[in-house]
């Protein structure tokens, strides 16, 4: 598989400033994307007043979080301890995944680390814009966050963005311990958080076991299907690797197309998967996806509130999944059953509305 270069992913391209060396040097190598991303800098940015669900209370909880997510994000890799301590990989690799549990990751597995899980070229941080990513580091330690179903079911209103930024900062918080902690042990271990990382998470949470990517392009899992979030510690701290799960969700997403029926931006296909390198993928439209994000002043989140394994399944239908076609077919008579196409919160949230 080609890596990925950041800094044509679409937050990075929103990072440009129009008329700086960047600006011109990047779209004088990408024509295409010059006339669209001009229309969508011209859109009321994310937060401010312009936006649809905008409050003046509650939206700077937004700002709040990733402003303290910036703070902390040169912490992120650091000096180790020169004294290394043996380890056995799999008693270590025991105790990673019981204190990331700890600190309440829902999930966590281990990935070998691959060539095209890294970025080529850095794109997020202006200071390292366009710095060749060199990553060496032979695994990466995957752990998911819950967002709260409560929360991500009142997309695409101002909650569901509050359980993102939160999911981000927990994951964070998450990394730097463990790093932290592989540091003190001796090696090497970079934490991989929202706005720098080096790779693409998803991916390497799909190879550690955590799940599989569906239509929304999104990783969904047995347990809370899409509403996660995602961290990632890379380290040459000797680990017992995971391995990939197949529980059926391309099977699922075949015959579900909830999130491209209901996305209000058209930016997920409800068509059959393309073959990408040999795997099947479902391609989305980032730049019809940001657009609506910067309508609303949120980052949407239906796609979410829509999946079905955003409800709680029972564990004998998500067993089945993959080869029972009644089975899927039970899921989505119950997902219906409950709430259409997406499921709603209409019940207010008593701290926030």
């Amino acid at each position: 598989m080609k890596k990925v270069d950041e800094r044509d992913i679409i937050f990075s391209r929103m990072n440009i400033i129009q008329g700086s060396p960047i600006y011109d040097e990047y779209y004088l190598q990408r024509p295409e994307l010059k006339l669209q991303d001009d229309i969508l800098r011209s859109l009321p940015h994310m937060g401010t007043k312009e936006g649809k669900i905008y409050n003046r209370l509650d939206s700077p909880i937004v700002d709040a979080s990733f402003h303290f997510l910036n703070d902390m994000k040169d912490l992120s890799d650091g000096i180790r301890n020169p004294v290394k301590v043996e380890v056995d990989p799999e008693l270590i690799t025991k105790k990673i995944k019981g204190l990331a549990k700890y600190y309440n990751a829902k999930l966590i597995g281990v990935a070998q680390m691959k060539e095209d899980h890294y970025y080529s070229h850095r794109g997020r941080r202006s200071e390292l814009y366009g710095e060749k990513v060199d990553a060496t580091h032979q695994y990466g330690i995957v752990f998911a966050v819950e967002m709260e179903q409560e929360m991500i079911f009142k997309a695409p209103l101002l909650p569901e963005e509050v359980a993102v930024t939160k999911g981000y900062i927990d994951a964070a918080i998450i990394g730097m311990v463990l790093s932290y902690y592989i540091r003190e042990l001796g090696y090497s271990a970079r934490n991989h958080m929202d706005g720098n990382y080096l790779m693409v998470a998803p991916l390497v949470a799909q190879d550690a076991g955590l799940g599989e990517i569906g239509r929304n392009g999104l990783l969904s899992t047995k347990k809370y299907g899409p509403r996660i979030r995602l961290g990632v510690v890379t380290t040459d701290l000797p680990l017992v690797a995971d391995e990939k799960i197949d529980f059926g969700l391309k099977e699922l997403c075949s015959i579900c197309k909830n999130c491209a029926k209901t996305c209000p931006a058209k930016a997920i296909h409800s068509g059959e998967s393309s073959d990408v390198d040999g795997q099947k993928v479902w391609k989305i439209n980032p730049e019809n996806c940001y657009k609506r994000w910067r309508q609303l002043g949120t980052d949407c989140g239906i796609c979410l509130a829509s999946c079905p394994l955003s409800t709680t399944v029972s564990e004998g239908l998500i067993d089945q999944m993959k080869e029972s076609g009644q089975a899927r077919e039970e899921i989505l008579k119950q997902f219906h059953a409950n709430h259409q196409f997406r499921g709603y919160n209409k019940n207010k949230i008593s701290w926030l509305e």
